[in-house]
């Protein structure tokens, strides 16, 4: 709890993840590439992660991480505290653009805005999250 008596949203774990409780999300603590990536090589990370004794990790949509987005932060847009290496960059998700399949959704971290990005570009970075329902 913090001081006025408000829930914490951010639990670290202790173990690489933070568990979202407003979301009911477990998220990668660190950002899981140390270079733009493109959305395959996002999503290949994310499916073969291991970590906090969890397999099941995917590429998040870009609903969930738009809500990590804290726009009374500024670069980076996030809880520093609970994801303190976020970069001020784009990160994937793995939402398509309704526009173009060839496209997908980001995240922009230094402001918190979203825009679809061509998929074979590298241009952005990887967090990973999965679902608490059912542990």
């Amino acid at each position: 709890m913090s001081d006025s008596g408000s829930k914490i949203r951010f639990l670290d774990n202790g173990d690489g993840t933070i568990t979202d409780v407003k979301l009911g999300l477990m998220w990668s603590k660190d950002t899981l590439s140390k270079s733009c990536i493109n959305h395959t090589k996002a999503s290949t990370i994310c499916s073969r992660l291991d970590l906090g004794g969890y397999t099941d990790w995917r590429l998040p949509t870009v609903e969930e991480q738009f809500l990590l987005a804290d726009r009374t932060k500024h670069a980076p847009t996030i809880d520093t505290e609970a994801f303190p290496d976020t970069k001020n960059a784009w990160y994937w998700s793995s939402t398509e653009s309704a526009e173009d399949w060839f496209y997908a959704w980001v995240v922009y971290f230094n402001y918190g805005g979203a825009i679809d990005r061509h998929r074979d570009g590298d241009d952005a970075y990887v967090r990973a999250v999965r679902s608490l329902a059912g542990t």
